[in-house]
C-alpha cells in the first residue's frame, strides 16, 4: 500500500515536473546553466512526462521506480556541482520550470532525499 501511494505521488510530480518544463520556454536555458549537456535539454522534459505516467499508472513495475531512482541521482549530482559555486552564481533550480525558479540551495538537496525516498519505497 504505501509502495503504490509512494509510485503515484512520485509519478504525479514526475508528469508535473516534465509538463512545467515544457510550458516554460527559459527552461532550457536554465537546464544549460546547471550544466546540463546540450544534447540532453531536449530530452528531459519528455522523459520525465513518459516516466511519471508509468509510474503513476503502474506500468512494468519496478523498472520506472529504478529509473527515477538513477535520474535523481543524476539530478542531485547536477544540484551537488552547482552548489559549490558562489552564491552569487548559482543558477535557478528551475525543476519544476519558473514555480522553481530560485536559485539552487540546501532546499533543492532536500527535496530530492524526499522523492528518492518515494522512489524507494516504490521500487519495494
Amino acid at each position: 500500500m504505501i509502495g503504490t501511494v509512494a509510485r503515484i505521488v512520485l509519478g504525479v510530480l514526475f508528469l508535473a515536473s516534465g509538463a512545467l518544463k515544457l510550458r516554460d520556454s527559459s527552461w532550457p536555458g536554465a537546464a544549460l546553466a546547471m550544466g546540463t549537456p546540450r544534447w540532453s535539454v531536449p530530452l528531459v522534459a519528455p522523459v520525465e512526462i513518459v516516466l511519471g505516467a508509468s509510474l503513476a499508472a503502474g506500468a512494468v513495475r519496478p523498472w520506472p521506480a529504478w529509473l527515477a531512482l538513477g535520474l535523481l541521482a543524476a539530478f542531485s549530482i547536477a544540484l551537488l556541482a552547482a552548489l559549490r559555486r558562489p552564491i552569487a552564481e548559482r543558477p535557478a533550480c528551475a525543476c519544476f520550470g519558473r514555480w522553481s525558479a530560485k536559485p539552487v540551495g540546501a532546499g533543492s538537496l532536500v527535496r530530492n532525499a524526499v522523492l528518492t525516498a518515494l522512489a524507494v519505497l516504490a521500487v519495494l
